[in-house]
């Protein structure tokens, strides 16, 4: 039996597991109020304020370090890398406490994990962060050669949720070809061929659909025209793509369940045609990522909160099943998904990666 200890940053909570082997012995979410977070500049400032929370946590559930064989963080926003299991070392630690480009609350993850491990004389993991990057050259290709098309993606839930799809299929992961759309506050769609995610939109604040809380692509010329308005500043530019984007731009709410009651109780008919649309783009770019698999598609797999909305999954299988079946995973075991990438390692059935 191998005892994972699993942190997962998020904006507004961290989430911290302790599994053994596959079984979760607890899982907790802390949640850090707007005021707690407003206190620290940069997301890097949290680091103390993040790890004593889980300490403090650690120690109300009775937990040892010695007890632990393994820490393992969310992955962050770190250069383009390949899918697998990564230890965590001074080159990956001095990159995520020194963004060069973009703070992220999950850049924190591996730093936790790394002084806890360090206190117990354990090694310590990253997961399939954000950056994993699989992606043939003529992927990274757009119309100006100053801009490359990048993976930036919810890289751990497509991937898990991906190889539990090939399990149910009685196959392997690198004997399937699939297309998975995480969908959450941000939306992934991806295109698996034979074990290698090969291409995705660009979740974070670039292409496809919008979501919740992201405008998705946009018109590039209407989108430069807004920012030479004067109307807005950089920082409002920047959320307005992401953060105050998509649901919440046209709805006021980034809540799949107001925007549902909204429909279902109130006859909002604009309400229903806006959550219509955000399923009319997810279902255009699964049909997208059908074609890099040149239409050789085993399943389409939906996960992420959003796919626990039956009305949302309706209408994008309705568009979309004429392509291949449908297997829907709603949430997102991230933390297990975390568990399972170090159960990997430590049983030999994979190799650890180096960063």
């Amino acid at each position: 039996m191998h005892h994972i200890l699993t942190i997962n940053p998020g904006s507004t909570s961290t989430k911290v597991a302790l599994y053994e082997d596959e079984h979760p012995l607890f899982v907790e979410t802390i949640p850090h109020s707007a005021e707690e977070i407003a206190a620290f500049p940069h997301i890097a400032d949290q680091y103390a304020f993040r790890r004593d929370a889980v300490l403090t946590l650690l120690d109300e559930q009775g937990v040892r370090l010695d007890s632990l064989d393994a820490v393992v963080g969310r992955g962050g926003i770190l250069r383009p890398i390949p899918s697998g299991t990564y230890r965590v070392n001074e080159r990956m630690l001095d990159e995520l406490r020194h963004p060069k480009e973009r703070e992220h609350a999950s850049n924190l993850g591996a730093i936790i994990a790394d002084e806890i491990a360090r206190r117990a004389g354990i090694p310590a993991f990253i997961v399939d962060p954000v950056c994993v990057d699989e992606f043939d050259e003529i992927a990274r290709i757009s119309g100006l050669p100053e801009i490359e098309r990048r993976s930036l993606s919810h890289a751990l839930n497509l991937k898990a949720a991906a190889r539990r799809a090939a399990r149910e299929l009685g196959k392997r992961y690198d004997e399937v070809n699939l297309v998975v759309a995480h969908l959450g506050g941000g939306i992934s769609v991806s295109a698996h061929q034979r074990g290698r995610m090969v291409d995705v939109n660009q979740a974070l604040d670039g292409t496809g659909p919008f979501a919740p809380e992201r405008a998705g692509g946009l018109p590039v010329g209407d989108v430069i025209r807004l920012c030479y308005s004067s109307e807005y500043t950089y920082e409002e530019m920047i959320k307005k793509i992401a953060g105050r984007g998509g649901l919440v731009a046209h709805l006021g709410t980034n809540d799949a369940r107001q925007v549902e009651r909204r429909i279902i109780e109130e006859g909002d008919e604009h309400a229903r045609l806006i959550y219509q649309a955000m399923a009319y783009q997810i279902a255009k770019e699964i049909g997208l990522m059908a074609t890099v698999l040149k239409g050789d598609v085993d399943a389409i797999v939906l996960t992420g909160g959003l796919a626990r909305s039956e009305m949302l999954a309706a209408w994008i299988v309705e568009r979309v099943e004429w392509i291949a079946s449908v297997l829907i995973y709603p949430g997102e075991d991230e933390m297990l998904a975390m568990a399972q990438g170090t159960l990997r390692v430590l049983r030999g059935e994979e190799e650890t990666r180096d960063y």
